[in-house]
């Protein structure tokens, strides 16, 4: 197991699953996606989940950002309990409190690049902090593409749109689902980049799912799960140290 001395209790937590479990079916064909999973994820602090496939990672991070239901346990968003929460307060929730990056762009195709990155805010009534914004566009580079349509950005760009469109409104967390996966290399490391300078730069709070030991490399902690149970964590990870312990969870697995 990776030991690396954990942060201190006056760190203030962004969210946090505790005894979170997901099923799915019943009797024979009874899935266990989530086993009693229990993490934290402190702010200002970019985590990385990874795992392999079937493993839950994402299933945990769509259950902590409440995009999907959950069979027992609890889930927190600073200190809001999601399992209390009715569907319209679930949705002001994830539009005021959580950023999105997906591996799909989403991006509208008739609107600019700005209107894109305001459009969360311009639905729910709120002006963006023109200062905060200029900044956010600033760090991803995006200055000069503002008036361009998705069709005229490069797939780089449009997910540096959708990095801007999650930054923009200052929630206490961002959640990105293998956001690099339709990137090349180098445009993946420029998202990454993004991402890690909104923590350090602008004390953002990032929970990145990825299969990549190179992405990985961008975070402050990994957190690893096989099984649908959290069974490995690695504080200033490199892709060496990341890909090597995949390799033994991969070799475990071919021997159970």
């Amino acid at each position: 197991m990776t030991t690396t001395p954990t942060a201190g209790p006056t760190t203030a937590v962004a969210a946090r699953a505790t005894e979170l479990s997901k099923t799915y079916g019943q009797g024979e064909t009874r899935v266990v996606a989530l086993d009693r999973v229990s993490v934290d994820f402190r702010q200002a602090e970019f985590t990385a989940i990874m795992g392999p496939s079937g493993s839950g990672k994402s299933t945990l991070m769509h259950c902590v950002a409440g995009l999907d239901t959950f069979s027992s346990g609890s889930v927190r968003i600073g200190d809001t309990e999601l399992g209390s929460l009715k569907d319209k307060q679930l949705t002001k929730l994830r539009r005021d409190k959580i950023g999105f990056i997906f591996q799909a762009f989403n991006l509208l195709p008739t609107l600019t690049a700005l209107e894109n990155i305001t459009l969360p805010m311009d639905i729910a009534g709120r002006k963006p902090d023109k200062a905060w914004l200029d900044r956010v566009i600033d760090m991803v580079g995006l200055s000069g593409r503002l008036s361009h349509r998705p069709s005229q950005l490069s797939g780089g760009q449009q997910q540096r749109v959708a990095v801007a469109r999650a930054l923009a409104s200052r929630p206490d967390i961002i959640f990105g689902d293998e956001p690099t996966g339709n990137l090349d290399s180098r445009s993946g490391a420029e998202v990454l980049g993004f991402l890690r300078n909104s923590v350090r730069e602008l004390g953002q709070t990032v929970v990145m799912v990825t299969h990549d030991p190179v992405a990985a490399a961008y975070s402050d902690r990994v957190v690893f799960l096989a099984d649908g149970r959290i069974v490995d964590e690695m504080h200033a990870p490199t892709a060496d140290a990341v890909l090597d312990l995949m390799k033994q969870f991969d070799a475990k697995g071919r021997t159970s």
